[in-house]
Formats: C-alpha cells, sequence, structure tokens
C-alpha cells in the first residue's frame, strides 16, 4: 500500500508540471547553446582560431552552468519528492493503526452484544471463584470433603440438563418435582459448608 502511494506522490499534478518546465528549459537552453555553436564554428571558420577558441572557453563555461542548475534543479525536486513520499507513508500508517483500533472496538462490541465474555470477564470469574473457595474452605475448614459437594451437584446438574432439553410446558408433572428438590439439595449443602 506504502509503494503505491508513493508511485501516485511521485506523478501529482503540480510536481509534474514543474518537471515538465524543467525539462522544456533545459531543453531550450541545449537548442540556444547548440545553435550559438553554430554560429560561433561559421565565424571562426571567418575570422580565425582566436575567435574560435574564446567560442570554445565560452561554451565550456556556459556547459558547467547550465549542468550545475540542472543537477540543482533534479536534486531539489528528489528532495521534494522524498519527503512527501514520507508524509504520505506515515499518513497511511496512522490511518491503519486507527482502522484496526476501530475494527478491534467494533468486534468487541459485538462479542459483547452475543454474551462472549471477555478476557477481563474470564479473569475476574475466576479470581471470584477462587475467593469463593478460600471462604468455603475457611468456614468448613476442609470438613466437607470435594467428593460430597460433587455428588450434590451432580443431580442438579443433570436436573439442569433435562430442564434446558425438554420445554417447561412439554414435561409431565411427575418430572418436575425431582428437578425441584435436585436444585434444594444442591443449593443446601454450598449453604450449610
Amino acid at each position: 500500500m506504502v509503494k503505491k502511494t508513493k508511485a501516485a506522490a511521485t506523478t501529482s499534478a503540480p510536481e509534474a508540471a514543474k518537471h515538465s518546465q524543467l525539462a522544456g528549459a533545459v531543453k531550450d537552453s541545449a537548442q540556444q547553446i547548440w545553435l550559438a555553436g553554430m554560429g560561433a564554428f561559421s565565424k571562426a571558420q571567418e575570422e580565425g582560431s582566436k575567435v574560435f577558441e574564446a567560442l570554445v572557453k565560452e561554451g565550456m563555461t556556459l556547459q558547467k552552468k547550465t549542468q550545475g542548475m540542472a543537477e540543482e534543479k533534479i536534486s531539489e525536486v528528489t528532495g521534494k519528492m522524498s519527503a512527501m513520499a514520507d508524509t504520505v507513508s506515515n499518513k497511511a500508517g496512522q490511518n491503519w493503526d486507527k482502522l484496526e483500533s476501530i475494527f478491534e472496538a467494533r468486534t468487541a462490541k459485538a462479542l459483547n452484544k452475543l454474551g462472549v465474555p471477555t478476557a477481563k470477564d474470564v479473569q475476574a470469574l475466576a479470581e471470584r471463584v477462587d475467593a469463593l473457595a478460600a471462604a468455603v474452605a475457611k468456614l468448613g475448614k476442609g470438613a466437607a470433603p470435594k467428593a460430597a459437594v460433587k455428588a450434590a451437584a451432580k443431580p442438579a446438574v443433570k436436573a439442569a440438563k433435562v430442564a434446558k432439553a425438554k420445554p417447561a410446558a412439554a414435561a409431565p408433572v411427575a418430572e418436575k418435582a425431582p428437578v425441584k428438590r435436585a436444585r434444594k439439595t444442591a443449593a443446601k449443602p454450598a449453604v450449610a459448608a
């Protein structure tokens, strides 16, 4: 993505116009130098070697000046293009970071609406379970073995699965009583302990 923006930045309309103006100026200067050289050559043939040598020196001086100006303009344009490319790449990086944070926020919001717990929620729940386990152990001082707690919880879990599998209206009246008893017995050991 950054490479594309650099390429786009190098062909911007104002910079391209400046570049074409510079190229036109260099071309015009080269044309004038060529014509001056042709005229000088003609005069040199007429006036002799002294004039020819003077014109060669003047031509060399003029050539050095135009080359120096062309190199300055090229380095100036190159510097501007590099700065512009750096600016564009920095902005692209910032926009990418913004897009990433927006995506993360919207994903978290959607997961929250669906009821999916976050890592913080799970961590808080784990800490709460640990605190409750410590409180139960402190209250019971290890008197209630874990097997008894698990045995009391199994009927409640099984009853909850049955209740979820069958709608309450379709369940026979005889099945409702064991579910209530299982819930009560599952709740009693935790309270009693």
